[in-house]
């Protein structure tokens, strides 16, 4: 039996278990099992390894994100230049580390652009020019790979802290900043169940239709982030097809001869 599963700390948010055991279903898939395995600190991996000789591969959510990589053999040339890793592959007894997290979200986010007949590219020139704005919320794992993607698509980025710190503004900084269109991409926790009333504090009555609000959160469906950016017209689009894309991106590395 293939044993794969899921670190972090808390899972009760996680959506892998039941995908992954749809996936297992739907698949006709009898020789797998997923499972979930919270550690309170990542100094707790190699225990869970040795008592599992089963593991072929694991995902890494909040907030091991950066801290798994000292553990790991070697990462990719992506999880690398991110300096985060979600997808753990077991082989031959190595840890190879990868971030599937990129793919699944650029996935995701050209679709959006792609489905309103504007590719991102022409909608958000590579300057700010009082055309398009794009912040980044949060600081963590998750959002250094959306800040990979966005390099890659050509488009300036500002991250968002609590604290004025590190290359980033504060979120009272942000309605200054502003333009005709804005982007904003919450890579926060805020929001996720069970602390569904939290929200990050940006300027939603200055939100408009010309906007669009990415929540990389698909526990609720809706957050509070997107609902009061829709109260204002803003598009708006949660994390769960970015999650399974991710997802299925891991399952390909997993099984990779």
């Amino acid at each position: 039996m293939k044993k794969f599963g899921l670190i972090g700390f808390p899972l009760s948010h996680s959506f892998s278990k039941n995908y992954f055991e749809e996936k297992f279903q739907r698949e006709q898939i009898t020789d797998c099992t997923y499972d979930l395995y919270e550690l309170k600190t990542i100094e707790e991996l190699p225990s869970l390894l040795k008592s599992n000789p089963e593991l072929v591969g694991l995902n890494v959510t909040i907030p091991y994100k950066e801290s798994v990589i000292p553990f790991l053999d070697s990462i990719s040339d992506e999880a690398k230049e991110i300096g985060a890793v979600n997808c753990i592959r077991l082989n031959n007894g190595k840890l190879e580390g990868s971030n599937t997290d990129a793919f699944g979200f650029e996935t995701s986010f050209q679709k959006h652009f792609d489905n309103t007949n504007n590719k991102v590219e022409t909608v958000f020139k590579a300057s700010y020019g009082g055309l398009g704005a794009v912040f980044i919320l949060g600081t963590g794992g998750s959002s250094k790979a959306v800040c990979y993607v966005l390099k890659k698509l050509n488009l300036p980025y500002i991250k968002v802290s609590r604290k004025k710190e590190n290359n980033c503004i504060a979120y009272e900084e942000i309605s200054a900043l502003m333009h005709e269109r804005n982007i904003f991409i919450n890579t926060t926790p805020l929001g996720m169940f069970p602390n569904e009333n939290e929200y990050p504090n940006i300027p939603y009555d200055k939100l408009n239709a010309n906007d669009f609000l990415f929540d990389l959160i698909y526990n609720p469906s809706e957050t509070l982030f997107l609902k009061n950016g829709k109260a204002m017209a803003a598009k708006t689009q949660n994390g769960l097809e970015m999650l399974e894309l991710q997802a299925e991106k891991s399952w390909q590395i997993w099984l990779e001869e």
